[in-house]
């Protein structure tokens, strides 16, 4: 089945003028699906299909290896042997997606800078300041080896599918691509063995086709075969970090955008005196021009709506229109979101800025829903507030805990303010005292702490007055001429017999 957005994107360029013949060439798909496309004006049709065949990858690799490559003879092995009713021409695709009897071009030592050849990606750790706090973020960079241009953006945390959005953001910047794509050894592009044996996951190699370029993988301990990339990361050590101050990632990502595209473009090279824009408007003869309308990459999932109305995404609560309670298919792109119930989209969201969490997200233009979504978290403001009113050393603590890897922020300021009432003040505080000495952030640890800081006695028990004149209330003076109790029963051993109390015990009821 044709995705949605490349469906929209075939449709889109046959409105531009684009010749079908071109159009089939651009998606890799047949004449005959895209004027069918064309057809149906980019919508989705409302059919029911079967279920897609799968098969065991290692499977198809074995088969392949004992039938010597020979696909005719693996197809009749999967239907007669294996029972698997598979098309030729899906068998066919399989193998393609798998890679199998490709052979790979031998790396050289030294490859000469070609226009419209290659391209470098790699990503580098950096511990950047944001609003004054020293926050880690990834660095992702795209490096043209002939023109020297780069992109540069920063993410809090990098996987496959952000990966797919950083190289469509930056390609369809450029407006063109390269015919290869250096990397190392990533687990993200690469899905096993190493350098020129390295096998690309199927996913990442389908997406490489559709912007016209291939992963390569260089040898294990030889960065060097990417040296531009490693060079441009040194540079943003040196040139774009220091004396920059960011407000947050938003902030970073403009000014990082601004240096990559326009400062380091016409910038020239210090010994070539090369200046990347206008090598750039050279290397576009020989790239791969990208057509304007390509889907962008999205991750889709499923959410269930609430008895409010709101479906939860990465810690903010979206709100969806309609009466019912119904499951909704969540299309993430690398800046919005699209809501779709039953193949037709209801509401499209905005992703919100970084750091924003449990948010009530509707509509634009409309007012807040009357509810708040189910399970929405509340913070931990007031009891941080608490806590730091206890004193210096209370709050000393707070700020170590917090800044300790792996403390759950909220739950820990909870739990620990939960605690203080359950003992006094002054034993709360030697309490997180001791704890602060010796490095403690256990919410466990830090109770048997406070239990041992009372059963030591450092805490004197308080005085209490007494009020002498019970002795002259008239219950006091009727009652305290009589006998004293007999307490004597306490002083019995336990576990002692008493089978010879039981008959006076009787007796006395009787």
């Amino acid at each position: 089945m044709i995705e949605p957005d490349v469906r929209s994107a075939i449709y889109q360029l046959h409105l531009a003028g684009t010749p079908q013949a071109e159009i089939a060439r651009q998606f890799h798909v047949s004449d005959r699906t895209v004027r069918r496309i064309i057809r149906q004006q980019g919508a989705v049709p409302q059919t029911v299909r079967k279920d897609k065949i799968q098969i065991d990858p290692d499977l198809l690799r074995r088969l392949y290896q004992q039938c010597g490559g020979r696909l005719q003879r693996v197809h009749e092995k999967l239907v007669e042997d294996e029972n698997i009713e598979v098309h030729y021409s899906t068998l066919t695709r399989l193998v393609r997606e798998l890679e199998l009897g490709r052979i790979r071009s031998v790396r050289c030592d030294h490859v000469p800078d070609e226009p419209g050849t290659e391209m470098q990606h790699d990503t580098s750790v950096y511990q950047v300041k944001l609003s004054g706090t020293s926050t880690r973020v990834i660095a992702s960079l795209l490096y043209l080896r002939y023109s020297k241009r780069r992109y540069l953006k920063f993410y809090r945390a990098f996987n496959r599918f952000l990966m797919k959005c950083f190289f469509h953001e930056v390609l369809m910047f450029w407006g063109y691509s390269a015919l290869l794509c250096i990397i190392d050894n990533t687990n993200l592009a690469r899905l096993r063995g190493s350098g020129r044996l390295a096998v690309i996951v199927p996913e990442m190699a389908s997406f490489a086709r559709r912007y016209g370029f291939q992963f390569v993988c260089h040898e294990i301990g030889h960065c060097n075969r990417k040296a531009g990339e490693e060079r441009s990361f040194r540079t943003v050590e040196t040139n774009f970090l220091p004396g920059r101050s960011f407000e947050n990632l938003e902030d970073l990502n403009r000014q990082a955008l601004e240096w990559a595209t326009v400062r380091m473009e016409h910038r020239p090279a210090s010994k070539t005196g090369l200046i990347p824009a206008k090598a750039f408007e050279h290397e576009c003869n020989y790239l791969t021009k990208l057509a304007a309308h390509l889907p962008a990459p999205y991750c889709s999932l499923e959410r269930d709506t609430d008895k409010y109305g709101y479906i939860p995404f990465q810690g903010n609560h979206y709100w969806i229109p309609g009466s019912k309670r119904e499951t909704v298919k969540v299309l993430q792109y690398a800046d919005r979101l699209k809501i779709y119930r039953q193949r037709t989209c209801i509401v499209e969201y905005p992703l919100p800025a970084d750091g924003v969490k449990n948010a009530r997200i509707s509509p634009e233009g409309q007012p807040l829903p009357r509810y708040q979504p189910r399970h929405r978290k509340h913070g931990s403001l007031q009891e941080e507030q608490r806590l730091r009113a206890l004193g210096p050393q209370v709050a000393s603590y707070v700020d170590y805990a917090l800044q300790t890897l792996g403390v759950q922020r909220h739950r820990f300021l909870r739990e620990l303010f939960a605690l203080s009432r359950q003992v006094t003040s002054a034993v709360f505080v030697e309490a997180v005292t001791r704890a602060l000495r010796y490095r403690v952030v256990q919410l466990e640890t830090l109770r048997r702490i406070a239990w041992l800081c009372m059963s030591e006695g450092q805490q004197p028990l308080p005085y209490v007055d007494v009020d002498e004149s019970f002795r002259h209330r008239p219950a006091y003076q009727e009652g305290f001429l009589t006998d004293e109790p007999d307490l004597s029963v306490y002083d019995e051993t336990p576990g002692q017999d008493d089978a010879t109390d039981k008959p006076e015990s009787e007796d006395h009821d009787g």
